[in-house]
């Protein structure tokens, strides 16, 4: 499979085979300063290559797969990003086009193709309910209930866009709504609202971090803000979804128990009657996304060959 996730600073891609093992991995830049066009022209020449590269190496592509961050309406094969600046981007289209309309394709989401990633071979394995929840430059979530990905014709899992701020604390957010979850508690957040809070430039949520261990009291209203907001989300979804297990995900888990260990104390403290879930650490780290594209493309195709509901 060629596999490619559009999510983060860098376009991840490689060739996977079809028990999970990666054959070939690189990244390239996404040239998102040069707009939408470029941003898919640069997808859409990555996929041929890579398919080139997989021929050149005496493999047969089976199915591609590309995951990428916004919102995809799943019967036209549309994408809108705005971090991509993409807005009714004919994505699927241009790919059948580029790559000739007998290939296999799928094109998903970036957190839930992530999520698929953990629950097959990571995290998650061995769930039936549970929830992939990343907390990187956005947020979003991948939610598995009763065994299956959620997708809501892709719409589903925005938990970055749901208002957990209010007053004056809260910020106006890229989707246009106030005091959403991603505008306090996102690692870009953090490095955001430090900055505001202190009039000093820190080198994004690492520093942050770094400033918190040190014991920096700024780094540390800007930490327990970010962790109330996360607890809300977290027992809301609990109340209503009752995941067993949540995987943390994105550039602040590597914050570890720091980070987890007040989210499992403030989620039990605020739960009576729900299901208390295990809080943990994700584990496929950045190639989570890459992976996920790689594994919904080749069930798809074996669903396909079988008569089987594709993913």
């Amino acid at each position: 499979m060629v596999a490619v996730d559009l999510g983060g600073t860098r376009m991840k891609c490689g060739l996977v085979a079809a028990d999970g093992a990666v054959l070939h991995r690189e990244t390239r830049p996404t040239p998102r300063e040069a707009g939408g066009r470029a941003v898919l022209e640069a997808l859409l020449e990555t996929v041929v290559e890579l398919g080139q590269k997989a021929a050149a190496d005496g493999h047969r592509v089976r199915a591609v797969g590309v995951v990428v961050p916004g919102i995809i309406d799943a019967a036209t094969g549309t994408v809108g990003a705005e971090n991509l600046a993409w807005a009714g981007t004919p994505v699927l289209a241009e790919l059948k086009a580029a790559i000739g309309h007998d290939q296999h394709v799928i094109l998903a989401h970036d957190v839930r193709a992530g999520g698929y990633a953990e629950l097959r071979q990571g995290a998650l394995t061995g769930t039936t309910n549970s929830l992939f929840l990343p907390l990187g430059t956005g947020i979003a979530a991948a939610m598995v209930v009763d065994g299956s990905l959620v997708s809501g014709d892709g719409y589903a899992g925005e938990l970055g866009h749901t208002r957990f701020v209010n007053g004056e604390a809260a910020e106006l957010c890229a989707c246009g709504q106030w005091g959403c979850l991603e505008t306090v508690a996102s690692a870009a957040a953090l490095a955001r609202r430090y900055g505001v809070r202190t009039g000093r430039v820190v080198d994004g949520s690492r520093e942050v971090l770094e400033l918190l261990a040190e014991g920096d009291p700024d780094a540390e209203a800007v930490w327990k803000e970010a962790m109330a907001a996360l607890i809300d989300a977290l027992v809301l979804y609990t109340t209503l979804v009752a995941p067993t297990r949540i995987a943390i995900g994105g550039g602040l888990v590597g914050a570890g128990e720091t980070l987890l260990a007040p989210l499992r104390e403030g989620v039990t403290a605020r739960l009576t009657f729900q299901r208390n879930p295990e809080i943990v650490a994700a584990v496929l780290g950045e190639e989570a996304g890459c992976l996920g594209a790689a594994l919904m493309a080749w069930d798809s195709v074996t669903a396909e060959e079988s008569g089987e509901q594709p993913v």
